[in-house]
C-alpha cells in the first residue's frame, strides 16, 4: 500500500500502482468524468500512469491550467495524426500546448502547400478521429529503440531531439496510427475532445534558427463543449476589435517603416505625448519614493555584456558586436540597463548610511528578435523599459522588496488591471546549468521573495525554471477586458550581478561588504505596456492619460471664432483640446469624433455663444447637459484628479 496525499493534506492508502483515474473513481463517478490530468509531487502525468509510491497529488479538471495543458497536448497530437492521413510522409517538428490552444509545426514536403484554405480538411478529420475515442498510450523506451523508430519512419527532426536526450528519459506516445515522440502529459483517450477550430497557418524556422528549414506552423484550440468554442471565437472577433496595431493606426499613436526597420516603432506626436505622460506619472511616483534618474549610453563594450553574464546567454538573440576603426576594439547595441547602472554604482566609494541607492532609467535597448516573432508593440527590436536597480544592504532586502510592490499594485489601479496573479518565478531544481551563481545566494534570494509576499498576504503561485538567469523574481500577470493574460511588472532579486561587478560598500564595521540588486520594471516595457493598455481600454484612456480630452465642434464656421475662445480657455487650464472646424453637419461631426475616442464633445451654437456656455457630450454616455466654460474645466480638473487620487 502507498499514501496518497491530498491538497487539504488528507490522506488515502491505495495499492501501489494505483492511476490518476483510480483515484478519481474512488472519490465520485462525476469527479473522473471531469479529471484530465494529475499532479504528482509538482510533476503534471497521464491519469493512467501508474504511481509507485508515496506522493502528493492533485486532480487537474479543464478549469486548472494543468488540465488544459493536458487537453490541448493531446489536440496537438490529434491534428498531427490527421495531417500524417491526409498529407502522408509529413515530418513532424514540435507541438506543444500554448497558453490558448496549441500548435504543431510540420513539413509535409516540398511538393506540398499547407495553408488557410486546407484548415477545414484538417479539422474534419480531426473531427473524425476524435469521435473513435481512441486510447492514448504512454510507452517509455530507450533511446536506441525511440532512434531506430524515427530513423525506420525517416523524420530527421525526431531524430535531432531525440540524439539530445539522456537515456532513460525517453517516451513514446500512441493514439491511433500516429506515434510521436513525447514526454507528456496527455488524455487517456481522445473522446474529450468535443469542439475543435483550426485557427490558421504561419511560418517557423526550425530550433528557431533562421538558416534552418522553413516549417509549417498550424494553429488551433479545442475545447470539451461546442458553447466553450463558440464563445472563444467571439472573443477573437472582440479581439480584433481591440487589435492595438488598429487602433494605434486610427489614433495615430505609432507607426513602423520598412526603411527603418522592422520591429522598430515610430511614435507619432499623439503617442509621443501618451507615452511621456505614462512616463512622467511613474517618475513622479518614482521620486516620492527615493529614486534617482540616470541616463546610460545607447552602447557599450561588449566586454561590459561578457561580465554580467549576459553575452554568454543571449549573445546570439542580440545585434551582431559593432566594429570600430580601433583593432579589437567591439560595442553592443544595449540589450539591457542592469550593466551600466552597476558602474554607475561603482563610480564612487558607498558607505551603508548612503544604501539603499535607487537608479531609475527609462533606457532604451535592442535584442534581435526573428522576423517571424515581431508583432505591432509587443514584440519589437528596439524597446524602453522603465528600468530601475536598487542597491541595498541584506537587512534592507525585504523592506525595499515590498516597497516596490506597492508602487505596481499603485499603478495597475491608476490603470484599472484590477485583475491579476502573481507568479513567483524560480529557478529549475532539475537544471542549474543555466543560471549563474552559488546555490546559497540563489536559496537566499528565492527566500527573500516567499518571505515578502507572504508578509504582503498575496496569492502567488509558484513556477519552476521561470527564474531570470541571475535571480528569481516575482511577475505579474494582468489579466485585461477580454480576460487574457499578459505578464507586465517584474521584480528581481539578485545578489549575482553585485559579485561579477565587484561591488561593495563599507559596512558599521568599516569593512568591505556586498549589496544586494532588486532589478523591477513596473511597465515592463513601454511598448508593450502601451499595446496592452490599448487593447485593454479599447483605446479609451483615462481622462488623465489620453492625447486629446477635449474636441470642441462649432455648428458652423459662424462659431469659430468663439470655439477658438472655448479652446484658448481650456487649454490654460491644461486641459488637452482641438477643434475640429469642419464644414460638415454637427452629426456626422460627431459620429467621427466618437469614433476618435475622445472623452469630451463640445458643441457650440448660437445659444452657447450667447451665454457663454459649452453643451457637452461624454464619450457613449450622450449628451451631459450645458454649463459655463469655467465650471466645465473644473469638471474636467477634478476627475483627472479623482483618477490619479486612488489609494
Amino acid at each position: 500500500m502507498i499514501t496518497i496525499t491530498f491538497p487539504d493534506r488528507s490522506v488515502r492508502q491505495y495499492e501501489e500502482g494505483v492511476t490518476g483515474r483510480d483515484i478519481a473513481q474512488s472519490i465520485s463517478n462525476s469527479l473522473a468524468r471531469e479529471v484530465l490530468s494529475i499532479t504528482v509531487n509538482d510533476e503534471v502525468w497521464d491519469l493512467s500512469r501508474p504511481i509507485r509510491e508515496d506522493a502528493s497529488i492533485r486532480l487537474n479538471k479543464w478549469e486548472d491550467e494543468e488540465g488544459k495543458h493536458a487537453f490541448w497536448h493531446t489536440s496537438a497530437h490529434l491534428m498531427a495524426e490527421a495531417i500524417e492521413a491526409l498529407y502522408p510522409g509529413t515530418k513532424f517538428g514540435i507541438g506543444p500546448s500554448i497558453e490558448n490552444g496549441f500548435y504543431y509545426d510540420v513539413d509535409p514536403g516540398d511538393a506540398v502547400n499547407i495553408t488557410d484554405a486546407d484548415l477545414p480538411a484538417i479539422e474534419n478529420r480531426m473531427k473524425e478521429l476524435a469521435a473513435l475515442k481512441q486510447p492514448v498510450k504512454r510507452q517509455e523506451v530507450s533511446k536506441s529503440e525511440a532512434l531506430d523508430y524515427f530513423r525506420k519512419k525517416g523524420d530527421e527532426y525526431k531524430l535531432e531531439l531525440i540524439n539530445e536526450l539522456e537515456d532513460g528519459t525517453i517516451s513514446l506516445y500512441h493514439q491511433g496510427s500516429f506515434t510521436d515522440l513525447c514526454r507528456g502529459p496527455h488524455l487517456t483517450d481522445t473522446g474529450p475532445i468535443r469542439a475543435i477550430r483550426l485557427l490558421n497557418v504561419a511560418g517557423a524556422y526550425w530550433r528557431g534558427d533562421e538558416k534552418r528549414k522553413q516549417l509549417t506552423r498550424i494553429y488551433g484550440i479545442t475545447f470539451p463543449k461546442q458553447k466553450m468554442l463558440d464563445e472563444y471565437l467571439e472573443l477573437l472577433e472582440k479581439a480584433k476589435e481591440r487589435d492595438h496595431r488598429k487602433i494605434g493606426k486610427e489614433l495615430e499613436l505609432f507607426t513602423f517603416s520598412q526603411r527603418v526597420g522592422q520591429g522598430l516603432p515610430l511614435w507619432l506626436p499623439k503617442g509621443a505625448q501618451l507615452r511621456e505622460r505614462l512616463e512622467n506619472f511613474l517618475k513622479k511616483v518614482q521620486k516620492e519614493y527615493g529614486y534617482e534618474q540616470v541616463i546610460t549610453p545607447h552602447i557599450g563594450q561588449k566586454e561590459l555584456w561578457v561580465t554580467s553574464g549576459h553575452y554568454a546567454k543571449y549573445g546570439k538573440d542580440s545585434f551582431q558586436p559593432i566594429h570600430t576603426p580601433q583593432e579589437g576594439e567591439e560595442f553592443l547595441l544595449k540589450p539591457m540597463n542592469c550593466p551600466a547602472h552597476c558602474e554607475i554604482y561603482s563610480s564612487k566609494p558607498r558607505s551603508y548610511r548612503d544604501l539603499p541607492v535607487r537608479l531609475a532609467e527609462f533606457g532604451t535597448v535592442y535584442r534581435y528578435e526573428q522576423s517571424g516573432e515581431l508583432h505591432g508593440l509587443t514584440r519589437v527590436r528596439g524597446f524602453t523599459q522603465d528600468d530601475a536597480h536598487i542597491f541595498c544592504r541584506p537587512d534592507q532586502l525585504n523592506e525595499e522588496f515590498k516597497k516596490v510592490i506597492d508602487i505596481i499594485l499603485y499603478i495597475f489601479r491608476i490603470l484599472d488591471f484590477d485583475d491579476f496573479i502573481t507568479q513567483v518565478s524560480l529557478r529549475d531544481p532539475e537544471d542549474r546549468e543555466t543560471y549563474i551563481g552559488s546555490d546559497e545566494n540563489w536559496e537566499k534570494a528565492e527566500q527573500a521573495i516567499l518571505e515578502a509576499v507572504k508578509e504582503k498576504g498575496m496569492n502567488t503561485v509558484i513556477k519552476y525554471g521561470e527564474a531570470a538567469f541571475y535571480g528569481p523574481k516575482l511577475d505579474f500577470m494582468v489579466r485585461d477586458a477580454l480576460g487574457r493574460k499578459w505578464q507586465l511588472g517584474t521584480i528581481q532579486v539578485d545578489y549575482n550581478l553585485p559579485e561579477r561587478f565587484d561591488l561593495e560598500y563599507i559596512g558599521a564595521d568599516n569593512q568591505k561588504h556586498r549589496p544586494v540588486m532588486i532589478h523591477r520594471a513596473p511597465f515592463g516595457s513601454m511598448e508593450r505596456f502601451v499595446a496592452v493598455l490599448i487593447e485593454h481600454t479599447g483605446g479609451k484612456f483615462p481622462l488623465w492619460l489620453t492625447p486629446d480630452q477635449v474636441v470642441i465642434l462649432p455648428i458652423s464656421e459662424k462659431y469659430q471664432v468663439y470655439a477658438e475662445k472655448v479652446s484658448n480657455f481650456l487649454n490654460n487650464y491644461d486641459i488637452r483640446t482641438l477643434i475640429d472646424g469642419r464644414n460638415e453637419k454637427i452629426g456626422k461631426k460627431i459620429r467621427d469624433n466618437e469614433l476618435r475616442r475622445i472623452p469630451y464633445l463640445l458643441i457650440l451654437g448660437e445659444k452657447e455663444l450667447e451665454h457663454e456656455t459649452v453643451s457637452v457630450r461624454r464619450q457613449g454616455q450622450g449628451d451631459q447637459g450645458t454649463m459655463p466654460i469655467v465650471e466645465f474645466a473644473e469638471y474636467i480638473r477634478k476627475e483627472v484628479a479623482r483618477e490619479l487620487d486612488v489609494k
